[in-house]
């Protein structure tokens, strides 16, 4: 008799199990639940074309500090905050008209879209941004010199030396917006080289009442019929992690869209 029970106990969890099986749903489509973490943080650096130009040209000085902030996986807080002074000769043919320093600080805020798409595992940067931009500085007229039709005065030219005390001109300022174009690529573990190319518009420019603004810090060569400013800058920059987020798979309705 016991015999007996064993073996139909042993028939009746075979068959249950049977039947489990061949009731359960067959999934053949196989689903992506990899979930991927992506750093997110501040990255920080310096502009290296300044430091250059500041080396060849004895006339210039400048830094320029870079940042941004990522938002997500597309947008990033942008921001450069820099100082420059540089020394200029105005001239009228081969004789020259004035020589003036400007010497200032410039801020500039925005954001940065990035248009390329990563590989898991990649961080490159190609992005479209823009910025707003301001600056203080001062203007120092060094010397001048003026036409005089006197040849008595001035029998090698038609310009004779006005003074040679400097003069300067300072609580200037100057507001503009910028349209940027960059490239930011990993080269080491979190260390970037980026480019930029700068394309200015200039919104505001308070001037002293009897020199006009020819150079601003930040902004570059101000002409005189136009209100547009080309710039530029290479940078080299550290990222540093501060957290991750988990970007889920999507889902196939959204891979779709």
């Amino acid at each position: 008799m016991l015999r007996y029970f064993i073996k139909l106990l042993i028939f009746l969890v075979l068959f249950s199990h049977n039947s489990f099986a061949q009731t359960k749903t067959i999934d053949l489509q196989e689903k992506d639940t990899i979930t991927r973490k992506y750093a997110y943080g501040l990255r920080i650096g310096v502009d290296l074309s300044r430091q250059v130009q500041g080396f060849l040209d004895d006339d210039y000085s400048g830094l320029e500090l870079v940042a941004d902030y990522r938002l997500n996986d597309k947008w990033y807080l942008a921001a450069e905050v820099g100082k420059e002074e540089k020394t200029k000769d105005e001239n009228i043919g081969n004789s020259v008209l004035y020589n003036y320093t400007v010497s200032g600080n410039y801020i500039k805020l925005g954001a940065d879209y990035n248009t390329y798409g990563n590989w898991y595992g990649m961080s490159n940067l190609i992005t479209v941004g823009g910025r707003v931009a301001h600056s203080s500085f001062s203007n120092t007229v060094n010397n001048f010199s003026f036409y005089n039709e006197n040849r008595t005065y001035a029998p090698e030219g038609d310009f004779v030396l006005g003074s040679n005390t400097p003069t300067e001109y300072d609580g200037l300022s100057a507001t503009w917006l910028e349209f940027v174009l960059g490239l930011k690529h990993e080269v080491f573990n979190n260390v970037y080289l980026g480019m930029s190319v700068r394309m200015a518009h200039l919104l505001s420019n308070k001037e002293a009442d009897n020199f006009n603004n020819l150079w601003i810090p930040g902004f570059n060569k101000v002409t005189e019929d136009a209100k547009w400013g080309v710039g530029y800058n290479y940078s080299i920059s550290y990222f540093i992690p501060l957290y991750k987020k988990t970007k889920k798979p999507k889902k196939d309705s959204e891979k779709e869209e």
